[in-house]
């Protein structure tokens, strides 16, 4: 039923590629503290970098769990579902860290995400995610459903933001800076947007 693979290549890769959405879990370390679990969508904005390491895009929006719960210990776990086709689900537990604008890694890993226009969103940091563990499960239960589109709300309202408006945004949401448990999450003031290549 569930199969353990080295790497992701081959048919693993290209599954991973095709989904329109996939989901990340990560949590602090603290027994009490918040799981976070996040759905992230928008074509193009993942990359398999090799065969152990992801990367996605984190885009503006109004908290930064993950980026705490990385920050503070760096577990992840990605998933994805086949709402089509053969049922299939893949997770890749690993360390994940996030890359921010002023880091000198984030103008060639932004490069990688050649098929989506990062600025019209908001971006703030990309994370990538050396895998540790890669299995796949069965997906039996999974539903199927239709891809139609991406919705456009997230570009429309994030496009108009220069850095500026965007850093004032940030600062004005309660769990941008700090996660709902208390832990440091996106640094702020934010950087500016790097020349990207």
């Amino acid at each position: 039923m569930g199969k353990t693979y080295e790497r992701i290549d081959g048919r693993l890769r290209t599954f991973i590629e095709a989904q329109p959405i996939f989901f990340t879990a990560t949590a602090p370390l603290a027994g009490n503290g918040t799981i976070n679990l996040s759905p992230k969508g928008l074509r193009g904005s993942l990359a398999v970098l090799d065969e152990h390491t992801v990367a996605y895009l984190d885009f503006a929006g109004s908290n930064a769990e993950t980026i705490a719960h990385l920050r503070e210990n760096g577990r992840i776990t990605l998933m994805w579902c086949a709402f089509s086709g053969p049922p299939n689900i893949v997770r890749v537990h690993g360390r994940g860290e996030p890359v921010f604008r002023d880091d000198p890694r984030f103008p060639a890993l932004t490069a990688r995400f050649a098929d989506i226009d990062p600025t019209a969103h908001g971006l703030r940091a990309v994370i990538v995610v050396h895998a540790e563990l890669i299995r796949d499960t069965c997906g039996y239960a999974v539903p199927f459903m239709t891809y139609d589109a991406d919705r456009d709300l997230h570009a429309r309202r994030f496009a108009r933001e220069d850095d500026a408006s965007l850093g004032a945004y940030f600062a004005g949401k309660d769990h941008i800076a700090r996660s709902l448990d208390g832990l440091p999450g996106l640094p702020l003031p934010l950087p500016p947007t790097p020349r990207l290549t």
